[in-house]
């Protein structure tokens, strides 16, 4: 086979293989953003540097000094693209067959919604390889936490909000033990003791996900009880809550995310994508 006969192997033949390559391409993007924010914070843990502070904007950062860096943080802007265009077709087209009623709007609704949440991240992503340097998004939950909380009852909302957040880190560590997600392993074609290991994998890192959504809840709880939203906290702010518990706690929730790091990029090479 010619070089020219495998690129053109590789390009999608139909919408529906095209989206799937776009969702391939997402898990590998969001795979390796999480395995760079396990690492840093692993690395404050050692004391190799600040790897308490790192969000998901600068763990993409950290890209621009590997080589090839701005062909890094391409794949990662169009592969959280993809992602966002997977997260949206299983909203609209139900891939997932989860109906028409409240609870299956609701779900498809998340689809979308959490497709959304990388957006931000894609954008900043595509600014720092084609212009070298963009600017972080800024305080956006601060910013709104502090909109909100100037309306009657607003602090009451906030409050709300990390209850709600805090509801789906809980969802987060019941998806880990409860085996719904492991017949999608199961699905993956990988061999017995393959699809343990990557099995367990997915436990570490969905529980270690729900604990940094725990803690975000959490400060915006605090927030609305306060009336402060410079109460409110990013995933940096959350490292550093989880810090002030120990080197153990910060270390074990790091490597928490490498493991779904990990697991996120086994899920590229192995997708399980139904409907399409």
């Amino acid at each position: 086979m010619t070089a020219s006969d495998t690129l053109l192997s590789a390009v999608p033949r139909s919408p529906s293989s095209g989206i799937k390559t776009l969702a391939r391409l997402g898990f590998a993007a969001i795979g390796l953003v999480y395995v760079l924010m396990g690492v840093l914070a692993l690395m404050a843990v050692t004391g190799l540097g600040r790897g308490e502070r790192a969000s998901r904007e600068e763990a993409v950062q950290r890209l621009q000094d590997l080589p090839a860096g701005s062909v890094l943080l391409g794949f990662i802007a169009l592969g959280l693209l993809g992602y966002i265009v997977w997260r949206f077709t299983q909203a609209i087209i139900d891939t997932e067959d989860k109906g028409t009623d409240a609870k299956g709007w609701g779900t498809r609704l998340w689809y979308a919604a959490s497709g959304l949440l990388y957006s931000g991240l894609a954008l900043y992503a595509a600014r720092l390889a084609l212009n070298g340097r963009a600017e972080k998004g800024g305080n956006t939950s601060k910013d709104l936490a502090a909109t909100v909380l100037g309306w009657p009852g607003g602090d009451w909302l906030v409050m709300l909000a990390g209850v709600v957040v805090i509801g789906i880190a809980i969802f987060q560590v019941y998806r880990a033990y409860s085996g719904k997600f492991q017949k999608d392993v199961n699905a993956s074609g990988l061999s017995a003791s393959q699809q343990q290991l990557v099995y367990r994998a997915g436990q570490v890192g969905f529980t270690a996900r729900g604990v940094v959504l725990a803690v975000l809840g959490y400060l915006l709880v605090r927030a609305g009880q306060q009336s402060r939203a410079s109460a409110v906290g990013g995933t940096d702010e959350a490292f550093d809550f989880l810090a002030t518990m120990g080197p153990a706690v910060l270390g074990i929730v790091a490597a928490g995310l490498v493991a779904y790091g990990l697991f996120m990029l086994v899920q590229a090479k192995y997708p399980v994508l139904r409907g399409l």
